[in-house]
């Protein structure tokens, strides 16, 4: 069999995997940042005369594809458009505080710009280039959405210029991917280069809005302070990670001290109860696997796959958005109290105490981060996939006993974490109900 041949028989395959769902009226819904979708429609399409040269273009194409081309239609393909993105970020820094600002700007962008781009799509109504020339030939199925703009260049712009606002060192490599992105979407036929061109713009035009506000989250200040030499406090001598997270802009909250709760208690209980636990194999197993802290972004593209919600580019920018967004109001509110307390650690609290992890986290006791976290993580996820509740639960428990198990923590500041988690969740799932995505579409008309 020839390459020609095999190349064929891989689009026809991959052209026959289903279909993306309409979400016809996501271009209503509620923004974040940029005032609505409305306010950022593009002009019109080009004219039939112009989008036949369009169709010449693909066909050319189309001739030329190669293996590389096929692995570029393939990878950017996998998930939503906002999925690979993930990753990326993933790559670019491990400071936790950073990766939450940073999934933050951009999941929140690449969902603006997504419902900008369904404004439009549904203003104009472009068909696909294959519902119209039969001499074209996807090499994926053709989405039951207008075809202008491309939903994938828009993310993909989007997220390249918020990332290359934070990581400018990185920025042309990361405009490169983007480039790349909407390439991938002419080669496998599901969009004209106007598409592409017309989302790449949009989403540079989104992402400069969400920098503007990036510019005033006060995410650069210094902190200035010094560490409590009090008995009792938590103290190191690396400086504390995070001093200053607690005074960032929260995105839903009103500030993050909104849910601080009371000072913590003396130590000596929580040390007891600590030094009286008997580690088991499966609480240090449990210790290690919460220690890498990947379980919720894996859950959550999990859930987007189990669901198809990865075929719904509007509603899969939506999960991550608010995924992301309870993230980082959580690490605010958390990392609030944390230097409000400077809670000791246990291990500093009592020398002799050896913890089951290597290292020690660089920041004061009180609360729990991974409690706090995952439980407003937790909250989301289950408004989102009501069905996962109890699993969802039942992980974000296991998330901060672990950190009990594991001995960085007194057993009071998953308590609190997880009872703070909640709140902050809750505060982000109140304001997803306004955004009109749960309005069904018959009541809208």
């Amino acid at each position: 069999m020839n390459t020609k041949l095999l190349l064929s028989l891989l689009c026809w395959l991959m052209a026959t995997q289903g279909i993306a769902q309409p979400e016809s009226d996501a271009g209503e819904w509620k923004t974040w940042v940029i005032p609505s979708g409305e306010a950022y429609r593009l002009p019109p399409p080009p004219s039939a005369k112009a989008t036949r040269v369009e169709v010449q273009s693909l066909l050319n194409l189309a001739q030329r594809r190669d293996s590389a081309d096929m692995q570029l239609v393939r990878y950017w393909s996998a998930g939503a458009p906002g999925y690979r993105w993930q990753a990326i970020i993933d790559n670019l820094t491990t400071d936790l505080g950073v990766v939450a600002r940073t999934k933050l700007l951009v999941n929140v962008a690449i969902y603006d710009a997504t419902v900008a781009a369904w404004n439009t799509k549904y203003a104009y109504r472009r068909p696909r280039p294959t519902a119209k020339h039969a001499q074209l030939a996807a090499c994926l199925p053709t989405p039951d959405s207008p075809s202008y703009p491309s939903e994938h260049a828009v993310a993909a712009s989007a997220a390249a210029e918020v990332l290359a606002y934070l990581f400018p060192a990185k920025a042309d490599s990361l405009r490169q991917l983007a480039n790349d992105a909407g390439r991938s979407r002419l080669l496998a036929g599901v969009a004209y280069p106007s598409d592409v061109e017309a989302g790449m713009a949009l989403g540079r035009r989104v992402a400069a809005a969400v920098i503007e506000h990036a510019k005033t989250d006060s995410c650069d200040a210094v902190w200035k302070g010094t560490m409590p030499t009090q008995a009792g406090l938590w103290h190191d001598k690396r400086p504390p990670m995070g001093a200053m997270q607690g005074h960032w802009r929260p995105f839903v909250l009103a500030s993050g001290r909104q849910f601080r709760p009371g000072p913590p208690p003396d130590p000596a209980a929580g040390m007891k109860e600590l030094k009286e636990f008997k580690r088991t194999p499966a609480a240090i197993f449990r210790a290690f696997y919460w220690a890498a802290n990947t379980y919720w972004n894996e859950e959550t593209d999990r859930k987007l796959f189990e669901t198809n919600l990865y075929l719904n580019a509007p509603r899969a920018a939506r999960v991550y958005a608010l995924f992301s967004i309870a993230t980082y109001d959580a690490s605010i509110a958390c990392w609030d109290t944390k230097y409000t307390y400077w809670y000791i650690r246990p291990y500093q609290y009592d020398s002799t105490f050896v913890c089951a992890l290597p290292g020690t986290p660089p920041h004061p006791s009180y609360p729990s981060g991974h409690a706090t976290i995952s439980n407003a993580r937790a909250t989301v996820l289950s408004y989102l996939f009501p069905e996962n509740r109890m699993l969802f639960q039942q992980k974000a428990k296991e998330a901060a006993e672990s950190r009990f198990e594991a001995g960085l923590h007194f057993r009071i500041d998953n308590t609190v974490g997880l009872e703070m988690g909640e709140k902050v969740g809750l505060e982000v799932v109140k304001r997803a109900r306004q955004d009109g995505a749960d309005t069904p579409k018959l009541a809208k008309r």
